[in-house]
């Protein structure tokens, strides 16, 4: 029942990394945030793929590179995980 929930936070995990890596390294390939991150290049691919249709990832010749909702998204990450924190304590309390 709980495998689902953790495959979905370790994605946003992913996410999330592969986001603060190519804001570092600006424009970054495939090949090159696989290695940065040790991460699969097919897995490497499809997150870029949904970070880019959430219009946080903008594709580019060079390489991928973030968007100007990266601040946004990146400076509310916090409360999001604290309203997903106190959501699952209201569920292991009730």
């Amino acid at each position: 029942m709980f495998d689902r929930a953790f495959e979905e936070i370790e994605l946003i995990g992913r996410h999330i990394d592969m986001l603060k890596v190519t804001k570092e390294m600006q424009p970054i390939g495939i090949i090159r945030l696989s290695e940065v991150l040790n991460i699969p290049k097919h897995k490497v691919r499809y997150s870029l793929r949904l970070l880019e249709k959430e219009g946080l990832i903008i594709a580019t010749n060079e390489g991928a590179m973030v968007s100007d909702k990266y601040e946004e998204f990146i400076g509310g990450v916090s409360g999001q995980f604290e309203d997903l924190i106190g959501r699952i304590n209201r569920i292991r309390q009730s």
